[in-house]
């Protein structure tokens, strides 16, 4: 049969194509460019003198780097100039739609933060290797805490209680370590205060459905009556024998101590740090590489699904939760470990909601909150640096300086985070 003079058969199309534009959020050229500003206003208003030395080693390095000495208003302008083109930068991706990578964030953060440093330390001499090392030992318990935190709400558990782990993990490491003259048990009891507290979160948390939030806070109000009561009839009547525990020595790490600069910041520390360094990365494996991770992840997200396929939702969040709190547990027991050989009241100053702070500002991501942590550490630092150089900063800004980059970096820098979906929900199994 000839089928000439016949149409073609149409052919099915896929419907309208829909141009998608990407969403990038204009927040970092807009804090570039405040921060740049802010910059320029304080060089030509409060102009320094003199030449800003940077030493970049410590008296002990086996290769000592030599001293770095820069004109301090011609070190900060130019610095201020790199801050300036960065800014632009960013605008110029931003117009583009495409958001600005991590390198220019990096390097928009060490190029402010030198130019600040070189102005408001003209005329003296900035220890650098003491300045990060220092920001290291303020964040190990912020880092301690975040990981905690991190593992609690992807579980779909609020961990508002960081604060009261690192507390009662302080604690309980300065009263056993005391008792048994090793700062190993002191460390374990400090893992198994951290859990108690967190086994009470998850009671009233997951078993009665109580609002996570309200629990969280209660329980850190609670532990530090608890303790500031025991501190004041236990151990302050009997500080020989209950009070004052085995401090964790330095360990330096042969070859890698010695490395100039990084050595004796990172590898000239005490066995918590290098246990922090492990438990870091056995927790971000964990959480995105292995079976167990990804129902950690399910629950969650959605744990009705998780349930249907054949997980224990609550069981999986105690376990988790247990978890978290035995790490923040460790993060409390620095404190009296290594910084303090003795727990004193309220020792932690509310690093707890620091913690969290770093959880949001990380995106609910353990390498990022570990990041954030380490920024509010150096922070922290700062102030006392500053104070010591006799910088021309007030001090009371200096003083509030950790807990003002703290709300700016969680309000401006974080963008758009999502928390897990279930996070702060309690599951009820219909």
């Amino acid at each position: 049969m000839s089928t000439t003079g016949l149409s073609p058969a149409p052919v099915p199309t896929a419907g309208p194509v829909i141009d998608t534009v990407p969403v990038v959020s204009r927040k970092v050229p807009i804090i570039f460019g405040v921060l740049t500003l802010g910059m320029v206003l304080i060089l030509v208003f409060a102009p320094q003198d003199g030449e800003t030395t940077f030493r970049l080693a410590a008296s002990t390095d086996f290769v000592a780097l030599p001293e770095l000495t820069v004109p301090s208003m011609a070190g900060a302008w130019t610095l201020t100039a790199v801050c300036a083109l960065l800014t632009a930068e960013s605008v110029r991706r931003y117009v583009g739609r495409r958001s600005t990578p991590v390198w220019v964030l990096a390097v928009f953060a060490v190029a402010w933060m030198a130019g600040f440093l070189t102005w408001a330390a003209a005329g003296e001499s900035v220890p650098v290797v003491g300045l990060l090392a220092g920001s290291i030992a303020l964040a190990v318990p912020l880092v301690f805490g975040a990981l905690g935190g991190v593992l609690g709400e992807r579980a779909g558990v609020v961990n508002i209680a960081i604060d009261g782990q690192l507390l009662f993990g302080a604690f309980a490491a300065a009263l056993v370590g005391s008792l048994t003259g090793s700062p190993w048990v002191g460390l374990l009891a400090a893992m198994v205060a951290g859990a108690l507290v967190a086994l009470v979160l998850g009671l009233f948390a997951i078993t009665y459905f109580v609002d996570q939030v309200i629990v969280g806070v209660v329980l850190n109000v609670l532990v530090i009556g608890l303790t500031s009561f025991l501190f004041s009839q236990v151990l302050a009547t009997n500080t020989p024998a209950l009070n004052t525990p085995p401090r964790f020595p330095r360990v330096p790490i042969p070859v890698l101590g010695d490395i100039p600069l990084v050595g004796p910041v990172f590898f000239r520390q005490t066995a918590i740090v290098y246990l922090l360094y492990i438990v870091v990365a056995l927790v971000a494996f964990a959480l995105y590489r292995t079976r167990w991770g990804l129902r950690v992840r399910a629950v969650g997200e959605h744990p009705k699904a998780a349930d249907t396929v054949g997980i224990k939702v609550n069981r999986t969040r105690y376990r988790t939760i247990l978890l978290a709190g035995a790490i923040a547990g460790m993060g409390g027991a620095f404190y009296t470990l290594v910084s303090v050989p003795q727990f004193n009241r309220e020792m932690t100053g509310g690093a707890g909601y620091i913690a969290l702070a770093a959880v949001i500002f990380g995106k609910w991501d353990p390498i990022r909150a570990t990041l954030a942590a380490l920024l509010f550490g150096f922070a922290t630092n700062l102030q006392g640096v500053l104070a010591v150089l006799g910088s021309p900063v007030p001090s009371q800004f200096m003083l509030m300086l950790p807990y003002v980059i703290t709300i700016f970096a969680v309000a401006g820098l974080v963008g758009r985070s999502r928390p897990p979906a279930a996070d702060g929900v309690p599951y009820r199994k219909e």
